[in-house]
């Protein structure tokens, strides 16, 4: 071994403390980053490369076949800026019914297709195969309906109740329908004066939304007026495909920079107190032969030690941290697992590595600028002089003398106390910014579930299957013989039923959920971004993400297809809600009377009036229900989330590394004061200074560090929150309402401004203990 390789391992075994601050602070660092960095690329490759392989379609549009041709739309293939198209394929909005489930069906878009295809949307057949005549049919893999092979599917709307069965399951990238028949099967599947067609387009320039309008205005500008009644872009596929693992990066990133920053503070102020302290070691180094250079070596070695074996930690952490996340993303595609890359793995330790290299070498500089005579006449205590001023203010204070004496200290080495309440600092804005994290998920928890209502009456679970033999079947609940009986019930206040339908809109694959409400719901808990709540029949509100879909604003109409007839609504409102994808409706039940929705989805919601007890009214209102087949329940509907647990729990565990990497921060600085004011402490205990005394004065020395860091951290905390927030909102296309992002309170920032200096306590309690437990006589003798 090396002169300068056991200068580098017996400075790592000798300073423990600062050892393991800089490896814990480079781990929190590296899991941070790998996990945000891992979320970048997984967001988005998947899609991107499927969609490169596939010749995804950067925009589908529909077309009402009553007002265009299909040999109109032909020659839309021509269109300047059309790089390719498909189509015009016939389409049609039909509800199945499958063998072996009960209940109504859901909506769904049939396309007529000869084949996968292979110029534009190229389908993947993940399983069996494609119908090779009239009565078969494969499933889209986002389709309602399971696609076993063999499966009988009906269409009872139709006339001669058409039956076809499922031959495969394939995917299109694009989701451009739910199922695909043979063009020979269309006419069967298709209602005097419903029918439609599909048309697929590639675009030379399409890589934004206002370049996908461009070229949809140019296909329908030499078409009739009306013929285009719905489109979807390649583009809010995309957003909707990546919005789970979106989500997670605005708030990765916050940890990883926070991480990033913290390593930078701790490693660069760790090697330049281990110089300061070490002055004289450094010219002995000198004396022995050591060149500048090998000095600088010799610190940057010693941080480089402790950070590479957090780093490899850190690897280990963010793998295990992504496992979760990655889980709620993988089944997007099923080629593949999805895992984290390795050149994120390199590129994260190669970066933080580098960043902790360059700063140890730029504290450890000064080393090597020392001249050796200089180094070996200087001592390690600081200049009596400095903070004497501060000694004499606290002095006159009406304080005992250890404490006045605790609060004086940080005047005697600012630069030093400058670094702990940085540390500090970045602990504060931590435990703030996850607090109001944890309150605003629970506020889009509350906006989500809707559950305002002191009862609920659920809407009965359909019956999936046979009933088994022998068994009784359950009597259906009628939704007017329920809401009567509520209206009777002694307690009942405000009251409202909701019933969700299944629906389809003109250019969006998949259905929708139609929520409609008989009775005011405005009270239900339902949150609104912008606009207002429905007042009439007609009107509609609708979450952001349906916004995006349709292309549409306040005040637009949409057309709500699947029905007994087709309903055109006016949005009047944004509602905050991210059930279904936020792929929803709420109306008015009177919007679709004539529509004739099946009532099998009914709830309904009661606050009851002031004075009466719940539990009471509860108990009553179940013996009214109990022979109408339905059950009300205290509380309203449950709306629990996978996500928002991991959300918390990532928020949790990245929040105490940063705080125990703040508190090491705190030890490491307090330690280095404590161990040069050693023959001080001496001193004042041989005047009489008792354990207890030499504790107080030594927690007090951070107290104004922790309340000056806990108070500037608030503020920042909240700050990031700010940022933060709405940015996660943002990446999965929801705009948030006020009550989402004002979660902080007068009350609540009181405390957490406390927070900083619970975190410089906890950092002190150590070094306070062992300069408690020293003896005089051999503090007296050190040097």
């Amino acid at each position: 071994m090396s002169a300068l390789a056991k200068v580098v391992s017996s400075g790592v075994a000798r300073r423990r403390v600062q050892t393991l601050v800089i490896g814990l602070a480079t781990m929190m660092a590296v899991a941070a980053s790998v996990l945000g960095g891992t979320l970048l690329v997984v967001s988005g490759a998947p899609f991107d490369d499927a969609f490169a392989d596939r010749r995804g379609a950067h925009l589908s549009m529909q077309f009402d076949a009553d007002t265009v041709s299909a040999g109109q739309l032909s020659t839309s293939k021509g269109t300047e800026g059309v790089s390719d198209a498909a189509g015009p394929f016939p389409t049609a909005t039909l509800t199945p019914q499958s063998d072996g489930i009960g209940g109504p069906g859901w909506p769904m878009t049939v396309v007529g297709r000869d084949g996968p295809g292979h110029d534009v949307d190229e389908l993947t057949l993940l399983h069996g195969r494609w119908p090779t005549h009239s009565g078969e049919i494969v499933l889209s893999a986002g389709s309602a309906l399971f696609a076993t092979p063999g499966k009988k599917v009906t269409f009872p709307d139709l006339p001669g109740d058409p039956t076809l069965t499922v031959v495969g399951e394939a995917r299109s990238v694009t989701q451009t329908a739910d199922a695909w028949v043979l063009p020979s099967q269309m006419p069967a599947l298709t209602a005097s004066g419903s029918g439609g067609h599909q048309m697929l387009y590639r675009f030379t320039d399409a890589d934004t939304a206002a370049q996908i309008t461009a070229g949809g205005k140019a296909v329908t500008r030499s078409l009739p007026p009306g013929a285009a009644v719905g489109e979807q872009s390649w583009l809010t596929v995309k957003k909707t495909v990546e919005r789970d693992t979106a989500l997670y990066v605005p708030f990765l990133m916050a940890f990883g920079a926070l991480g990033l920053v913290m390593s930078v503070l701790i490693v660069g102020n760790v090697v330049a107190s281990a110089v300061g302290t070490g002055t004289r070691r450094i010219g002995v180094l000198k004396a022995v032969g050591f060149t500048p250079a090998q000095v600088v070596a010799a610190h940057v070695g010693q941080a480089l030690i402790p950070a590479a074996v957090g780093a490899a930690l850190g690897l280990l952490a963010g793998h295990l941290l992504a496992v979760p996340v990655l889980a709620e993303a993988q089944d997007v595609y099923s080629t593949s697992s999805l895992t984290v890359a390795p050149w994120v793995d390199l590129a994260v330790i190669a970066g933080v590595l580098g960043l902790v290299a360059a700063t140890a070498w730029a504290s450890a500089l000064r080393a090597g600028r020392l001249r050796t005579v200089d180094a070996l006449a200087v001592g390690r205590t600081a200049s009596a002089g400095r903070g004497r001023w501060a000694a004499r203010l606290a002095g006159r204070l009406p304080l005992p003398q250890p404490v006045a004496l605790g609060l004086a200290r940080p005047f005697a080495r600012p630069a030093r106390a400058l670094a702990m309440g940085t540390a500090v600092l970045f602990g504060a804005i931590a435990v703030t910014f996850t607090v109001g994290m944890g309150a605003s998920l629970g506020q889009v928890m509350k906006a989500r579930a809707h559950n305002a209502a002191d009862v609920v009456v659920p809407a009965p679970v359909p019956d999936f299957g046979p009933q088994s033999q022998g068994s009784e079947k359950r009597p259906k609940a009628d939704p007017t013989a329920v809401a009567a009986a509520i209206k009777a019930a002694p307690g009942t206040g405000k009251y409202y039923r909701a019933t969700t339908v299944r629906a389809t809109v003109s250019g969006l694959t998949g259905t929708i959920e139609v929520n409609t409400f008989t009775g005011d719901a405005s009270w239900g808990g339902y949150r609104m971004v912008s606009g207002r709540w429905i007042e009439r029949t007609g009107e509609a509100v609708v979450p952001t993400p349906m916004l995006t879909a349709t292309n549409t604003r306040i005040g637009d109409t949409i057309t709500l297809n699947g029905l007994a007839e087709p309903v055109t609504v006016r949005i009047v409102g944004e509602v905050f809600d991210t059930r279904n994808d936020g792929m929803q409706v709420f109306t008015d039940a009177s919007t679709l009377t004539h529509a004739h929705p099946d009532l099998t989805q009914t709830s309904h919601h009661i606050a009851v009036t002031s004075g009466t007890d719940v539990t009471a009214y509860v108990d009553t209102l179940n013996k009214d229900l109990a022979p109408l087949g339905a059950t009300a329940r205290a509380g309203g509907l449950n709306s629990g989330s996978d996500m928002v647990v991991t959300l918390n729990a990532l928020s949790a565990i990245l929040t105490l590394m940063l705080v125990a990497v703040a508190a090491l921060g705190v030890l490491n600085g307090v330690l280095l004061d404590t161990r040069e004011r050693v023959r001080e402490i001496g001193v004042h205990k041989a005047l009489g200074m008792t354990p207890r005394q030499t504790v107080a004065m030594v927690l007090t020395s951070v107290v104004v560090t922790g309340l000056v860091a806990g108070a500037l951290g608030v503020p920042l905390g909240v700050a990031l929150h700010g940022w933060v927030i709405p940015a996660m909102g943002d990446s999965v296309g929801l705009r948030l309402p006020g009550s989402v992002t004002a979660v902080y309170h007068a009350a609540e920032l009181l405390p957490l401004a406390f927070g900083g200096l619970l975190i410089a306590t906890l950092g002190a309690l150590l070094p306070a203990g062992w300069a408690a437990r020293a003896r005089t006589a051999t503090a007296l003798r050190t040097e």
